[in-house]
C-alpha cells in the first residue's frame, strides 16, 4: 500500500463520506486515492472503538457502499430545496 498524506480536513471528509450510506467506497478512491481497506484502517485509527464497531456493522454487506452492487442507477438524490451553488444552505421559508 502506498502512503497517502492527508490533512485533518481531508480525514474529516473521508470519515463523513464513509458514514454516508449512499457514498460508495469508489467515490472515496476517486477523490482521495484510498482503497476500501485503507478507509477501514483510517476509520479504525481515527474513531473510538465503539464507534468503529458500530460503523463496521453498518457498512458490512451494504450494497450502496459498493457501486457494482448498488441499485442506484442515476446517482445521488438531491433535494429540491438544496441550493445549486455551494454552501448547501436551505433558505428560510415563511
Amino acid at each position: 500500500m502506498k502512503k497517502v498524506i492527508l490533512s485533518e480536513q481531508e480525514i474529516d471528509r473521508i470519515i463523513e463520506m464513509a458514514w454516508e450510506d449512499r457514498t460508495p467506497f469508489d467515490a472515496i478512491l476517486e477523490q482521495f486515492g484510498l482503497k476500501e481497506q485503507e478507509v477501514i484502517e483510517l476509520m479504525r485509527k481515527e474513531m473510538k472503538r465503539s464507534s468503529w464497531k458500530m460503523w463496521r456493522e453498518r457498512v458490512q454487506g451494504r450494497a450502496t457502499k459498493h457501486r457494482i452492487k448498488s441499485t442506484i442507477l442515476k446517482g445521488r438524490f438531491k433535494c429540491d430545496l438544496q441550493r445549486s451553488i455551494s454552501m448547501n444552505k436551505i433558505s428560510k421559508r415563511k
